[in-house]
């Protein structure tokens, strides 16, 4: 094997598609934080990478100005190119390619992103919001619950097939992130308005969720037809505005709306982890201080000692 970064790097992005079974997006993404590294580095040896490059490429990276915005590189997005290059690094290991070791590879320190989530009252309007008399609005009405009903991510909601889909059971199979496969459940809600919506759907196309606008396309079992996740995403985006929602919310929010709905109401945070497909219990524990501060709020509203008359 070559040890040139430029030839690695390649080989990296090729195993990541043919052996991780990552997305185009997941590819695109590592091609894209990788090549600044290589910019940075040039096409050294990987044997050269060591410490002072490393140093010196993190400095780099925090120094870094978009040539078009002058912006520069939040510290989240900093760790994103680390993160990149502690995967590369950890490839070139079980390749036995002499390198850096990954583990010394250190992520820079950086405030928590908060976490978005909806209240009660606010996901009620999202999920009444479209109008289901039309045939569009009965089909975004089953979007936005499927969402809530089943934490999936907009990439896994895309990707479904109505043949797939068990109403009776309440349940489906699915492959998601990095290859993982999880069984979904579907909540009587949703099963319902999936239900109303394939109803009334005169085809037999294979996409669960399909578009309206344009011309049809029975080819390849309507695979045309399918709404992407672009589309998806506008349509929750479009039913945030109706609803009049404050804060900026998108298929993601409503998974993590559907994470703390759970552990809020008793889940424990292992079957939660199940049902989001997350690999590490770390991911999961994001929610944890969403979850404590209701903990704290039930405490405050109970506790004796909270009483005004004290």
């Amino acid at each position: 094997m070559s040890s040139n970064l430029s030839k690695l790097t390649t080989d990296f992005l090729e195993n990541l598609e043919l052996e991780r079974n990552a997305s185009q997006l997941t590819i695109s993404n590592y091609d894209h934080y990788l090549r600044r590294f290589l910019e940075f580095a040039g096409d050294i040896d990987a044997a050269s990478i060591d410490e002072d490059l490393i140093h010196k490429y993190r400095i780099f990276l925090s120094r870094y100005k978009d040539p078009r915005t002058k912006a520069e590189l939040k510290k989240v997005t900093q760790n994103y190119f680390i993160i990149a290059l502690r995967a590369f690094l950890r490839y070139l290991a079980k390749k036995d390619v002499k390198t850096f070791p990954a583990e010394k590879v250190e992520l820079g320190k950086q405030d928590p992103r908060p976490i978005k989530i909806l209240e009660v009252e606010q996901l009620q309007r999202l999920l009444t919001a479209p109008d289901i008399s039309t045939k569009e609005g009965l089909r975004d009405r089953a979007i936005l619950e499927t969402l809530f009903s089943t934490g999936l991510r907009v990439s896994e909601l895309a990707k479904l097939n109505r043949d797939k889909i068990n109403l009776d059971r309440r349940e489906f199979g699915i492959v998601g992130k990095g290859g993982k496969e999880r069984v979904v459940f579907v909540s009587d809600s949703a099963a319902h308005w999936i239900d109303r919506y394939l109803r009334l759907r005169p085809d037999r196309w294979a996409p669960l969720f399909v578009r309206y606008s344009g011309a049809e396309d029975p080819s390849d079992g309507g695979e045309k037809m399918r709404l992407s996740v672009r589309s998806i995403e506008r349509v929750v985006d479009k039913y945030v505005k109706k609803a009049q929602i404050v804060i900026k919310a998108s298929p993601h929010t409503l998974r993590h709306s559907f994470a703390t709905d759970l552990l809020i109401n008793g889940a424990d945070i292992r079957s939660v982890q199940e049902m989001l497909g997350h690999s590490n219990i770390s991911t999961t524990q994001i929610y944890t201080h969403i979850t404590n501060k209701t903990l704290k709020d039930v405490h405050k509203a109970f506790h004796s000692g909270n009483k005004e008359d004290l």
